[in-house]
């Protein structure tokens, strides 16, 4: 597999002409350019050691190295050796051949080589900086990052792309990226983006390998398939919110209204019709196997009324509102898989182009807003993995969804659902 070509190596983002407002591609980069008017090189540094640095490398550089290898991409320019570090939102278009790694500035200070003389930071933009290296400066560097450095501090926010090459204007890829925001917040992940770095390249590739399984371009292709065909989620989630919806009429419309024991009932005449339509003995202690989903089956009823029940009180749902499906849980990480996979360099530009279009598009055939997504999002995680304990699973996408359906910047409010003027890429 070979990707588009193209010479978009390293970002090169003109000067403001005088006495106009720059506006940055993100915070990060705003906050710096205003540090360096100010001549303020300390407190840029340590913005870097709470932001962290993104580096280039040859790809097949990185290929052929050692776990503990660090490969970095140096040249010369006026007689000294630079090497090149970018903050995350001038990151340009992934290459085939050149990636970039993610490094706090404690890593930083370990694997800058030893002859290089100058640490660029944003070279090519209005925020660039040039620092020394050298032993003093790599203390330093090791000294803030120890200070500021928090792993766990850059989830949990929503982070837009407010300028650059790869934010789509409004329409299908829009609507597609905008299906990841859930985990783009709890990663802290620009969710307007189709210039995917993630973690940088090695750690994209460990990331579909531990949480996935994915080890390979047909690994990806395959999950990325299964995610868009809704296939990944157990079928048996959608089958018992449909008999739900078989009830409505009776109860005029109102889901909440359904009471547990016809959903249960219904739940378990449907399948066992089923059953006997595929000619098989569908009558109860005929079949183990049968039996024991039913009862699986009917004690799920009770399990989904109790979550909706706490999204109601949480203000995930209405007071009278239920979830009709939990497509949103694949969906909407087949938003993210597309990127990851193309932060992985398992996907080509145009597979992941066209993956995330395919996800906005299963979304409007789901769902009617955001907030319907977002509760099918979140009834999907949690059937998954909290086990109705209530914890950590369901509140951190709790406090995702509150974010996002208040922040200013967040896509849900800044992308209409179904919409409107939708236009191609």
């Amino acid at each position: 597999m070979r990707d588009v070509e193209h010479d978009e190596y390293f970002p090169q983002i003109p000067d403001p002409e005088e006495g106009t407002r720059w506006l940055a591609p993100t915070d990060v980069e705003q906050h710096l350019y205003r540090l360096i008017q100010r001549e303020n090189s300390y407190a840029y540094l340590r913005t870097l050691a709470i932001e962290g640095v993104y580096y280039p490398v040859r790809r097949e550089e990185v290929d052929a190295a050692g776990e503990d290898e660090f490969p970095m991409f140096s040249h010369e320019r006026g007689g000294r050796v630079w090497v090149l570090v970018y903050t995350e939102g001038f990151l340009p278009r992934p290459h085939p051949d050149l990636v970039y790694e993610y490094a706090n500035l404690a890593k930083l200070a370990r694997i800058v080589p030893a002859h290089a003389e100058v640490l660029a930071v944003n070279a090519g933009t209005p925020c660039q900086e040039l620092l020394a290296v050298d032993e003093e400066e790599r203390d330093v560097w090791y000294d803030l990052s120890g200070d500021h450095a928090d792993p766990d501090g850059f989830g949990s926010r929503v982070v837009t792309r407010r300028t650059g090459k790869g934010v789509p204007e409004t329409g299908p890829l829009l609507h597609g990226l905008a299906c990841g925001a859930h985990l783009c917040y709890g990663n802290g992940d620009p969710w307007n983006t189709l210039h995917w770095h993630g973690i940088g390249y090695r750690k994209e590739i460990e990331r579909l390998s531990e949480w996935w399984g994915v080890d390979s371009r047909a690994d990806w292709k395959d999950i990325q398939e299964r995610l868009l065909t809704r296939r990944v989620s157990p079928w048996y989630w959608d089958f018992v919110l449909g008999a739900r919806d078989a009830l409505l009429p009776t109860h005029g419309g109102n889901g909440a209204a359904v009471g547990e024991a016809p959903w249960r009932d219904t739940v378990e005449a449907t399948l066992r019709e089923r059953v006997r339509r595929a000619g098989h003995d569908h009558h109860p202690g005929a079949d183990a196997d049968l039996d024991g989903l039913v009862v699986e089956l009917r004690g799920l009823v009770g399990k989904i009324q109790r979550y909706e029940a706490r999204f109601r009180t949480d203000g995930l749902l209405a007071p009278d509102g239920i979830v009709r499906t939990v497509a949103a849980w694949d969906v909407g990480r087949a938003s993210k898989m597309a990127r990851w996979g193309r932060g992985a360099r398992y996907a080509t530009e145009a597979e992941m182009y066209e993956a995330v279009e395919r996800a906005g598009a299963g979304a409007r055939a789901a769902y009617g807003s955001w907030e319907e997504f977002s509760a099918g999002y979140v009834l999907g995680r949690c059937l998954h993995f909290d086990e109705e304990e209530f914890g950590t699973w369901y509140t951190s996408v709790l406090a995702a969804h509150r974010a996002l359906v208040t922040e200013l910047d967040s896509p849900w409010l800044t992308v209409p659902f179904l919409g409107g003027a939708v236009r191609g890429r």
